[in-house]
């Protein structure tokens, strides 16, 4: 698809105005160029060309952090390639195109390059229930229902009821001095996402990692640990340190998309030692969330540690 310079500008200002804002390394050209990013997407990082003459322009679907069409890691990118001027400022014009996964940059993980972490992925989608996004991070239940997260057989309310994630537990007899102020929560393991739900497994008694073995007690309760589905807004989690850009959140599931700050529940540039507001959808170890100042996008790894920071 070409996109003369005259059309673009005038049909995508609106592009312009939430697009990212370039840092220190950024070439010059970008301003010009995110005025040319088609409806539809917002402008990620840019990257020159060899020889000056063209650059790259990463652009994800504006939807991308939407909860009701949250972007997948396993879905094709595509660049904006842009022609520049003869002294390299400018764009003049540009086409969408296709991503090479096996040229993206292995930032993305510290496992292998792009295209086979994608492979994986899929491998993975395939062993799960039909239309499952494969995830995996770390979670508990935010559930302070006395009776219990229900989790199901299905993505649905309507679905049968496996089994239960006990609520915020505290042992009468006292516990450690790590014990949390409102008790300890059940955590496990998201594996999937579908429809405002996870699949999730290997749930553990609520705080027995974290109390000496010798006093934890025999009745504590105990949650349902095999595979089942829970309701997305019933799941908490801390920020994880999946080696990417501190202090904010991601428009897209990967680190040259459009970058947003965003502050922690008590104040400062998002970190570790916090977790977020709401937990989405997950794809891979991303997690669509939102912060506590209200924004939303994609932070890479949630860990389910309660006493320490998931640093």
């Amino acid at each position: 698809m070409r996109i003369p310079t005259s059309v673009a500008v005038l049909a995508l200002i609106a592009t312009t105005a939430s697009a990212q804002q370039p840092n220190a390394a950024e070439p010059a050209w970008r301003a010009s160029a995110v005025t040319l990013v088609p409806a539809g997407f917002v402008a990620g990082e840019a990257t020159a060309a060899a020889g000056g003459t063209t650059g790259s322009l990463a652009v994800y679907a504006a939807t991308a952090n939407d909860p009701k069409t949250p972007a997948s890691v396993l879905a094709p990118r595509q660049s904006l390639v842009v022609t520049l001027s003869k002294d390299g400022t400018r764009a003049l014009s540009a086409e969408l195109q296709p991503r090479d996964e096996r040229t993206t940059a292995t930032a993305e993980s510290d496992d292998g390059d792009f295209a086979e972490i994608k492979a994986r992925l899929a491998e993975k989608r395939a062993a799960l229930p039909a239309g499952t996004e494969p995830c995996d991070l770390g979670a508990w239940s935010d559930d302070g229902d006395p009776a219990g997260l229900n989790v199901r057989a299905e993505p649905s309310v309507k679905a049968r009821v496996l089994g239960t994630l006990p609520p915020p537990y505290r042992l009468k007899m006292g516990g450690s001095e790590n014990t949390p102020e409102g008790g300890w929560l059940t955590e496990f393991r998201i594996i999937g996402f579908k429809d405002g739900w996870f699949l999730i497994e290997g749930a553990t008694p609520p705080g027995k990692a974290y109390e000496d073995e010798r006093r934890y007690p025999r009745n504590a309760p105990k949650p349902y640990p095999g595979r089942g589905w829970v309701a997305a807004n019933k799941v908490g989690a801390n920020y994880a340190n999946g080696g990417t850009r501190m202090g904010g959140l991601f428009q897209a599931p990967y680190t040259d998309a459009r970058w947003m700050p965003a502050q922690r529940k008590l104040g400062g540039a998002l970190d570790t030692d916090d977790g977020p507001k709401r937990i989405f959808a997950c794809s891979g170890d991303w997690a669509l969330v939102e912060s506590h100042d209200g924004v939303r996008g994609w932070w890479r790894s949630l860990c389910s540690n309660q006493v320490t920071t998931c640093s």
